[in-house]
């Protein structure tokens, strides 16, 4: 068996560093002290008991026992150091003030390592040999332990170190007392939602929404910079960016992929406003053009980027693009704020959805379940009156799966998200063709969804009012057909679901859950929920955030004419 290579400890450098400087500063006052370059060998005897502990300062036996030479070759050189320089004519014992600074060396390495009673140790070593070597150490004739300035010396510093490794000792149980007393993450983090709270409150208009937010800074930037079209943009994860809001005559198809060649890429990576002489829009129909993009930072992050662009050449000199960061500075902070206040209300609400999901597959689900299996044996042995008592069986167990079958449905809505990278047409396609299918409708589609993407706390929303839209018409409406129309082109978005059934009645009543809960929502994302009877029969709910594209060019080529 070949025998193992040991590895040698590592130094560390600020502990070599400190040891040097102690043994140097030590040296020169033994110098002063005595005028006796001779009893510097006392500092070579220090730095030679102290090497074991640099070398190897986790050796369970050498490290100690090191320290402890210190102390004892310290004892005898403080001794020896004040008997020269009371033969230069010091005060006698003064001279061992040169030496004994060098205690701090050994306590404070204890002190570090928290072996406090290590360090005591240490001090009851470095004052018995101080009280020996005075004890037997001469002196004008008489014993060094009867000299005062000596005791005083030794005590003085005795007493200076002691302290300072008490205190080391009292902080160390400061501090870990306060660790065991940290809050629990859950109360830390019910401590910090209740300050957001307090502060959302206390904001301008008490919101907290990134589409708001932007719109207002694009409006006040209007008044420093001139633009034909602009927009904020924000990060939605997978290198891509999504509108927040946009302002111009016709609708612009932005750059939103980081790692594309342009000036957005750039700005957002840099962190610097940027200016180009081209569109950062894929749509646009060439001519002359400057462009603006400014990153939105807050500290060290960037949180967003607005874009700004004019159809003229050299539009954004520096004046202009120092008036403009000027502005968005403080929006980057409100912005900040305001995505994090969707992320938190994001994440809350799909882990209780994922909770009240597996309370239902757990609880009311499998008792469900377990009667439809009993009633299936009792359908299997039931012998009095067997006409009707299967008939009614029959019936129960037509409902128990009913009931079953709208169990699943709810987890199924619960569970249903916007994937990252499918967006939200396909998921309120899935949605529909799955309750499509289990009720019986037909399901017709009309998708038609840009590259780019909606915010997330956005297509959230949209997708829990179509998911509701699609229940209520299968449940109420008795409809054979459901149309589903889903038209994505950020930041405008349009759902419609419509069905041939009877028509809403008296759902429209004010007070509805369904219908309130869907208000609510478009509400919440600045949408604008429509209800209304569809020809010749049925309903159609519709929800709108943003403006058309179409509205906006009809009403640009409006303009244009009138001018």
């Amino acid at each position: 068996m070949p025998a193992s290579t040991p590895v040698r400890p590592q130094t560390r450098p600020l502990a070599a560093v400190a040891r040097v400087v102690m043994l140097a500063l030590v040296a020169v006052l033994t110098l002063i002290a005595t005028r006796d370059a001779t009893q510097l060998w006392w500092i070579v005897l220090l730095a030679v008991a102290g090497l074991p502990a640099l070398l190897g300062p986790e050796h369970r036996l050498l490290s100690p026992v090191s320290r402890v030479a210190e102390a004892v070759v310290l004892g005898l050189a403080a001794s020896q150091v004040a008997v020269e320089s009371a033969l230069g004519g010091a005060v006698g014992g003064l001279g061992a003030s040169a030496v004994l600074p060098y205690l701090a060396v050994p306590v404070t390495v204890t002190a570090l390592r928290r072996r406090f009673a290590e360090g005591a140790a240490l001090l009851g070593v470095t004052a018995a040999t101080l009280l020996v070597a005075g004890a037997f150490t001469e002196v004008d004739g008489g014993r060094q332990l009867g000299q005062p300035g000596y005791l005083a010396v030794c005590a003085q510093w005795l007493i200076l170190a002691a302290l300072g490794l008490y205190a080391a000792g009292a902080l160390h149980q400061v501090m870990r007392v306060r660790g065991e007393g940290k809050p629990q993450p859950y109360a830390e983090a019910t401590r910090l939602l209740t300050q957001l709270r307090t502060v959302a409150r206390q904001l301008p208009g008490a919101t907290l929404d990134p589409g708001g937010i932007s719109e207002h800074l694009l409006e006040e930037l209007r008044t420093v910079a001139p633009s034909t079209r602009a927009a904020v943009l924000s990060a939605s994860g997978g290198g891509r960016l999504v509108v927040l809001a946009q302002v111009g005559v016709d609708r612009v198809d932005w750059e939103t992929t980081l790692d594309a060649d342009s000036a957005i890429a750039d700005a957002w990576a840099s962190q610097q406003p940027q200016t180009a002489a081209r569109s950062q829009a894929r749509s646009h129909r060439g001519g002359d053009v400057s462009a603006l993009i400014v990153p939105l930072v807050a500290g060290v992050r960037t949180v967003g980027l607005v874009v700004l662009e004019a159809d003229a050449a050299h539009a954004y000199p520096p004046p202009v693009v120092s008036r403009v960061t000027a502005l968005t500075g403080p929006a980057a902070l409100r912005l900040e704020a305001a995505l994090l206040f969707d992320e938190v209300r994001s994440l809350a609400t799909n882990e209780e959805r994922q909770r009240l999901a597996r309370e239902i597959h757990d609880g009311v689900a499998q008792e469900l379940v377990m009667v439809g299996y009993g009633i299936d044996n009792a359908l299997a042995y039931v012998d009095e009156d067997p006409k009707e008592t299967a008939e009614a069986l029959r019936t129960l167990r037509g409902e128990v799966t009913r009931v079953i079958t709208e169990l699943r449905l709810s987890l199924f809505e619960l569970r249903s998200e916007v994937d990252r990278h499918g967006g939200l047409a396909a998921a309120i396609a899935e949605y529909a063709r799955t309750v499509g299918a289990s009720g019986g409708l037909r399901v017709h589609l009309s998708l038609d969804e840009s590259t780019a993407r909606l915010p997330a706390a956005t297509e959230a929303e949209l997708l829990r009012i179509a998911q509701e839209a699609v229940t209520n018409a299968r449940k109420h409406a008795g409809a054979a057909n459901l149309w589903v129309t889903c038209e994505v082109d950020p930041p405008y978005a349009q759902i419609e679901v419509s069905d041939d059934g009877h028509g809403i009645g008296d759902q429209r009543a004010e007070g509805h859950y369904g219908l309130a809960i869907m208000a609510e929502r478009a509400e919440r994302i600045r949408g604008r929920l429509e209800i209304r009877p569809r020809q010749p029969s049925g309903t159609t709910v519709a929800v709108v955030v943003g403006s058309s594209p179409r509205r906006d060019n009809v009403r640009g080529s409006a303009a244009a004419e009138g001018e």
